[in-house]
């Protein structure tokens, strides 16, 4: 019986990965690099994609080193295309610096953090101390920087004096390498630092890449392209890699036969259609790719699936997204948690700030963050993209309605034991239960100014019925019959009925007046025929719910339909 490698969970050490683990090969996106050789690169991925791990993998091939670090290529595939990429191999001094643990509250606390790692870096590189080739002031700059009495202008200045002095010292002007450029950018836009960190950043990256003749090539990588607040000012040799290019598309996340030939491996392969369904989903440039961390998290835990990728890190960008969307992106983002597919504009500048200016831009922001697919696009005379966008799998589905029930606690509107009270009462087809969870909702959460028009409350109710989508599929806005009805419940199996709900408000009425709206709201499913589709689908019982709204006050007018023997029950 064969002893199967573990599976490397976290591990972004390259040597590390690919001698003691299950290493999936990208070495290839070395080549497709030296084949383009742009000056600086780019690359723009969601997190947990491997983006630690391939910057590592370039550190090391293209790396000066006293040991002989060929070794750790000589089976992989960027050894068998030829000598003219093997000729690259440990030929050039590296700066390598990552930035997926700057996270921090304040700017001091960020600032202290990058001294450290520039301190950290500038260390693996003592033998500029005892060259002959660096000038005494240079020493001095080095010297400051290793024992922490740097300026915050030494600091910022780091990358383009050392570039400079490794040049001097090897005759070869270095490769410089940035990981996760944008993870301090994005905690000083949370944290209330943001001008500082973008200042600071812009100097630093301007000195390493804008007209730096020290510098062979250049690579980064991050969630964003962070360019309207000019980080990257100037820096017109900028190569841009983001999920919508088809360059490097195969090298940041798992393809589909990389996923069949682990499975293999683990001896999993009946377990691949599960994995496909919660892993797979997303589409980079033109290839199919799943989801690494999760898929390796899947594999070696027994195949349990689970939301494993969503789980690594706060998800503050849906959080923005729901403090910001208007009623219009509320729907669309209820139409994409029902498995439905919207159309936005995607650009692939947008930045955090630009969210309350423009509330639409939250799409290429979900896009770029992992938590939309872009299944159909047409490029567009500004550069920006006209796409169909869906969720991309049952992993981000998961952590879109909890990530909603997340946020709607968070801020008072709903409480877990109400959403939870709303789906008991309907499993239960408990009327009375449901007309109380509603209520306790409108009086513990909503002020007199959260209210008014029928979207609204559209948007109240999809909310409190989120948790239901594993027992129902949740429709909103579709036709049926003569007309549109507002919110559908299809049961996934056939022990639960099927529910149809239309929504009414008008302010100022009375109770007996809201009753007789509620009433409408019930005749109008009947009338159009609102339980066309569900009838032609075969759902044999139907729940029929008129809601109305006026202020804080609710009214429920409900029938439950047989449809073997059609018979009705009015329910008070």
């Amino acid at each position: 019986m064969k002893t199967c490698k573990p599976l490397p969970i976290g591990i972004s050490d390259y040597v590390r990965a690919q001698s003691e683990y299950y290493y999936v090969d990208k070495t290839l996106l070395i080549k497709e690099f030296l084949d383009q050789k742009p000056l600086v690169s780019l690359f723009t991925r969601p997190r947990r994609f491997g983006k630690t791990l391939n910057m590592d993998m370039l550190r090391v091939f293209f790396e000066i080193s006293e040991d002989d670090t060929s070794e750790y290529f000589r089976d992989k595939a960027i050894w068998k295309c030829g000598e003219e990429y093997r000729l690259h191999q440990g030929k050039y001094p590296v700066i390598f610096l990552t930035f997926k643990d700057v996270k921090f509250d304040s700017w001091e606390a960020t600032k202290d953090k990058i001294c450290g790692l520039l301190q950290a870096e500038f260390g693996r590189h003592q033998e500029l101390f005892g060259s002959e080739k660096i000038a005494k002031y240079e020493k001095d700059y080095f010297a400051r920087i290793i024992d922490g009495s740097a300026t915050e202008v030494d600091l910022a200045s780091a990358l383009e004096n050392l570039s400079r002095m490794l040049a001097e010292h090897y005759g070869k002007a270095p490769v410089v390498i940035i990981d996760e450029y944008d993870t301090p950018i994005q905690e000083g836009y949370a944290k209330d630092f943001y001008e500082e960190i973008i200042g600071f950043m812009r100097n630093l990256f301007s000195g390493a890449f804008k007209d730096n003749k020290n510098l062979s090539y250049g690579f980064l990588t991050g969630i964003l392209r962070i360019a309207q607040e000019s980080v990257f000012s100037g820096l017109n040799n900028l190569a841009v890699n983001s999920v919508m290019d088809e360059e490097y598309d195969k090298f940041f996340g798992f393809t589909c036969s990389e996923v069949h030939e682990m499975m293999e491996y683990y001896n999993v392969l009946e377990k691949e259609s599960e994995l496909k369904d919660w892993y797979d989903g997303y589409i980079f440039g033109g290839e199919e790719i799943y989801n690494p961390w999760s898929v390796i998290n899947y594999i070696s835990k027994g195949c349990i699936p689970q939301a494993y990728w969503v789980n690594t890190g706060k998800n503050e960008v849906l959080q923005d997204v729901l403090g910001v969307s208007a009623d219009d992106i509320t729907e669309k983002l209820h139409v994409l948690l029902q498995g439905g597919r919207v159309i936005a504009r995607i650009d692939q500048n947008v930045v955090y700030r630009s969210l309350s200016e423009e509330p639409a831009n939250i799409y290429g922001l979900l896009l770029a963050a992992g938590y939309l697919k872009v299944p159909e696009k047409k490029l567009q005379s500004d550069g920006a993209y006209l796409c169909e966008i869906s969720i991309p799998n049952r992993e981000i589905a998961a952590v879109y309605k909890s990530e909603i029930l997340a946020y709607l606690t968070h801020v008072g509107v709903i409480t877990r034991t109400t959403a939870n009270k709303v789906a008991e009462s309907l499993y239960a087809n408990d009327l009375k239960k449901f007309r109380e969870a509603i209520t306790e909702y409108m009086d513990k959460s909503i002020s007199f100014y959260d209210y008014g028009a029928e979207g609204f409350y559209h948007g109240l109710v999809l909310g409190l019925i989120a948790l239901m989508d594993n027992q129902y599929k949740i429709k909103s806005n579709r036709e049926s019959g003569y007309g549109r009805y507002d919110i559908s419940l299809i049961p996934r199996k056939g022990k639960y009925p099927g529910i149809i709900i239309e929504l009414k408000s008008k302010s100022g009425l009375t109770d007996e007046a809201l009753e007789m709206l509620s009433a409408e709201a019930l005749t109008q499913i009947n009338d159009k025929r609102y339980d066309t589709e569900m009838q032609n689908d075969g759902i044999e019982n139907i729940l029929k719910m008129g809601i109305a709204f006026s202020g804080k006050k609710v009214k429920i007018s409900s029938c439950f339909v047989n449809n073997i023997n059609r018979a009705y029950q009015a329910i008070k």
